[in-house]
């Protein structure tokens, strides 16, 4: 009895294996002639506010009967994205010609629905087989060509043209025309029947299934484009290279001078390295240690975080329009991450002392996300004012919230256990004295504002050229695709910040301050106070208008930059520590 059901077991196993194998599916993306590939309609929005998005069904389309949304992940839904089924049947490999989609007619306000959105220049998204397609509502005539009827006219596109294209069994392009000759005058307000219709015609191509998302990249970086792209990158990496260079030749020259100095013992050279008179408070502890703790470890977690969404980029995870998945890995590697955060900020504080940790730890926890939260719970209450799909549904926010809950929170505590666990003291080349030296009187070039300024200034005009394409890509409808300049771009902002706030640090301690633990983290972090100035630039300069646009785009652009600013000042503060404990260690042993 065993063998025989094993047998049957066996059979039946093979059965349903042969009968998946036999079947096409969306999922593998394989169909036979005639399968019914479900299209489906996402959002809709004026074409110059991206976050400024409503789901396609607001306007009076044709309404299939149930609307049914597609389940989405929490990366999709952060996206704004709400894909619905609809009346289109678009079957593989199958040609229609004017196929009637409904007959409806539009009520007065319909219509001023309808005009408004033209007015609006509102635009559609689609997606078939995972592949984006877009179309406009409608155009507005300024002038009509008629000399009886002057005015602005509206109308409204009432047929879709589908141009899908295949290899074998599988899609690989497809695109959606509004016919300009199937159109109807909305201009007054008046009920009107109107016949919705829709064309599609299939054609074979060459292009295999791998390589079909290469078309949205070459439609958003034409050839012309790329060379000066790359040009004006190499032009900037050379003059970059060049400029760390000099700085690291006249830091380290003017390092080894006063080291021999020191090493002379000649009393009236002596008495020019003004730095070495503060070995005895260089190494004293900041102010407020919780608060710089939570820096550094919120700093160390969002460089890990950046390295791997870089990591997943390169292996072909992240590409564009692969829905929702950059706010996916945002939101799981950022919760996994939480114990690089509760490790960093508990080992750096026992290096102090043995109690307190916890404070560091829970400041932590909440230096980030707790003005974010605000900020995107102020957005959330706009965006659900306006009705548009940016606002986050009741059951989206509960899954955040049991995420941070139930796996943030413990993982930074874990972290921060660890972090206690393994801790050690903070070994100085030179002790510390008990009554801090004071700090002469400063000129205001040698101030913080003005270290902050030129710490940040250099950075910044290292990454505008590239800033500039990654906002276009953000705020706008041009797709990033060369990650690999990206991350170089990234390295040599790090690289340059590094060199930036070893030369500031050497010069605050040479005039005799040595409160430098601060200052390095400011300093650093000071490039993204320019990024979003630069972020403001590029809103005025754009043609985006209204609350919720602006709202969302200083909103998330802020948050970007606060980000910014604790990775860079970690940096910075990293870099400095290593320079300052090499200098006195190098006069100890001399």
């Amino acid at each position: 009895m065993g063998t025989e059901a094993f047998e049957m077991s066996l059979v039946l196993v093979l059965l349903t294996i042969l009968t998946f194998s036999a079947t096409s599916s969306a999922t593998d993306h394989i169909y036979n002639v005639g399968d019914n590939v479900p299209l489906f309609v996402n959002k809709i929005g004026p074409l110059n506010n991206p976050s400024e998005t409503y789901q396609y069904y607001d306007l009076p389309f044709c309404l299939p009967d149930p609307v049914i949304q597609k389940k989405e992940s929490i990366g999709e839904v952060l996206c704004g994205d709400r894909l619905t089924n609809s009346l289109y049947q678009l079957n593989f490999r199958q040609n229609k010609n004017e196929e009637r989609l409904c007959q409806k007619k539009l009520r007065v306000s319909e219509v001023r629905k309808f005009r408004d959105a033209i007015l609006s220049d509102f635009y559609f998204q689609m997606y078939y087989d995972d592949l984006p397609l877009w179309g406009f509502v409608g155009k507005v005539e300024a002038e009509s060509m008629s000399l009886s009827e002057k005015g602005t006219k509206y109308y409204l596109f009432t047929h879709l043209l589908f141009d899908a294209l295949y290899n074998g069994n599988q899609v690989i392009e497809i695109r959606a025309f509004s016919d300009p000759e199937h159109v109807v005058d909305i201009t007054e307000d008046v009920d009107i029947d109107i016949e919705f219709t829709y064309s599609v015609s299939w054609n074979a191509t060459s292009t295999q299934f791998q390589n079909r998302m290469e078309k949205y990249s070459k439609a958003s970086l034409l050839p012309v484009r790329q060379k000066i792209h790359w040009f004006s990158f190499i032009n900037s990496v050379v003059i970059i290279v060049l400029l760390m260079g000099l700085l690291t030749l006249l830091i380290m020259r003017r390092l080894k001078n006063d080291l021999r100095k020191c090493s002379n013992g000649d009393e009236e050279e002596d008495k020019e390295v003004g730095w070495k008179y503060l070995h005895g408070d260089v190494f004293r502890h900041p102010s407020n240690i919780p608060l710089f703790c939570a820096v550094l470890g919120l700093g160390t977690q969002l460089l890990t975080m950046v390295c791997i969404l870089f990591l997943l980029a390169c292996f072909g995870v992240l590409y564009p329009y692969n829905r929702g998945a950059l706010l996916t890995s945002l939101v799981f590697i950022y919760t996994l991450t939480s114990m690089v955060a509760g490790y960093s900020a508990a080992a750096f504080h026992n290096q102090f002392s043995v109690t307190g940790w916890e404070r560091s730890v829970l400041l932590t926890g909440i230096l980030y996300l707790g003005p974010f939260f605000v900020m995107v719970s102020f957005l959330n209450t706009v965006a659900i004012s306006y009705g548009a799909t940016a606002a986050l549904p009741f059951g989206t926010i509960l899954v955040i919230l049991i995420i941070y809950a139930f796996l943030a929170i413990p993982l930074l505590g874990l972290g921060g256990l660890i972090g206690y666990c393994i801790r050690s003291e903070f070994q100085a080349p030179c002790a510390t004295k008990q009554i801090p030296r004071e700090i002469p009187s400063l000129a205001w070039y040698r101030r913080t504002p003005c270290q902050m300024f030129i710490g940040g200034l250099l950075p910044f005009s290292a990454i505008a050229l590239q800033l500039h394409h990654l906002y276009a890509s953000m705020w706008g409808y041009k797709i990033y695709t060369l990650p690999g300049i990206l991350f170089v771009t990234f390295i040599i902002l790090i690289v340059l910040t590094a060199i930036l706030t070893i030369g500031l640090t050497y010069i605050q301690l040479s005039v005799e301050d040595h409160e430098w633990w601060w200052r390095s983290v400011l300093c650093g972090g000071s490039t993204a106070i320019f990024m979003f100035a630069y972020s403001i630039y590029f809103y005025v300069r754009s043609n985006m208008t209204g609350f919720l646009q602006l709202s969302f785009f200083i909103g998330y652009n802020a948050s970007i930059c606060y980000a910014f600013f604790l990775m860079l000042g970690t940096i910075s503060f990293r870099v400095s520590s290593v320079f300052v404990r090499h200098i006195y260690g190098a006069v100890k042993s001399e």
